[in-house]
């Protein structure tokens, strides 16, 4: 939109209306910050997802507060920086939520538990290989690289060998996380030694002595049709000193 002729003050208009994104991007981070300082962490496969997830939305939100600047998206317009921005917000963002999902609802959908060991290679394989591939995509755009083209000056050529070793990097991670998938789904393995808790990252855990949220999560594993007939009530007796009694 930038690069259409806009006059002056329309430029300035969407930069300040684009760079207002930020403050309510912010507040989801901090939120999600928030909920993590109040829950009972636990570095278990989805936490790991959740986490990669909010440092990599990071980085595209701060690169989008870039592109958000009328004069600067000009030099920006249609290289290798936007690619690396958007991928870092959309593709990145959606496939690491996407992913914890699943290790999250995984064993409570199935009844089948993943091995940790390798879901935890999975995770560690894909953040490094699409760091490898899209971080070096803002320093081509930097460099003034366009994107949407099939060939380019050998001037390019070294961050470009990097991002391409990055993919080969990611289809080893694809093809791990299907292994990891396929492990869970034939024989539900995972480490014996592993204590199973109740995971329990949405309320805080400061003013109760006991956790009885997560109600779908201490079901049977898949949980039976039927279950209940209506939604139950979950009681907490409060004690004189505002706990939550056993």
């Amino acid at each position: 939109m930038y690069v259409v002729g806009l006059d002056i003050d329309s430029r300035a208009y969407f930069t300040s209306a684009t760079m207002v994104i930020a403050i309510p991007t912010g507040i989801k981070i901090f939120s999600w910050l928030a909920t993590l300082y109040g829950g009972e962490l636990r570095l278990a496969v989805p936490l790991l997802f959740a986490l990669g997830f909010l440092f990599l939305f990071t980085i595209g939100g701060l690169t989008g507060v870039m592109l958000s600047n009328a004069s600067i998206d000009v030099a920006f317009h249609d290289t290798y920086y936007v690619v690396g921005h958007f991928h870092y917000v959309l593709s990145m963002g959606a496939l690491f939520s996407l992913i914890g999902a699943y290790y999250y609802w995984g064993p409570s959908m199935f009844g089948l538990n993943y091995n940790r060991t390798w879901a935890e290679i999975h995770f560690w394989l894909l953040f490094i290989a699409v760091n490898i591939i899209f971080l070096p995509m803002h320093f081509l755009g930097l460099n003034g690289m366009p994107r949407r083209i099939p060939q380019y000056p050998d001037a390019f050529i070294g961050w470009n060998w990097v991002s391409s070793w990055g993919s080969v990097l990611s289809i080893v991670s694809v093809i791990v996380g299907l292994y990891s998938v396929h492990i869970q789904l034939n024989n539900g393995e995972n480490e014996e030694l592993e204590i199973q808790v109740t995971p329990d990252f949405v309320e805080s855990n400061l003013t109760r002595s006991q956790r009885s949220s997560d109600l779908e999560l201490i079901l049977d594993r898949p949980a039976n049709y039927h279950t209940f007939d209506e939604l139950p009530i979950l009681y907490q007796p409060i004690n004189e000193n505002n706990l939550i009694t056993k």
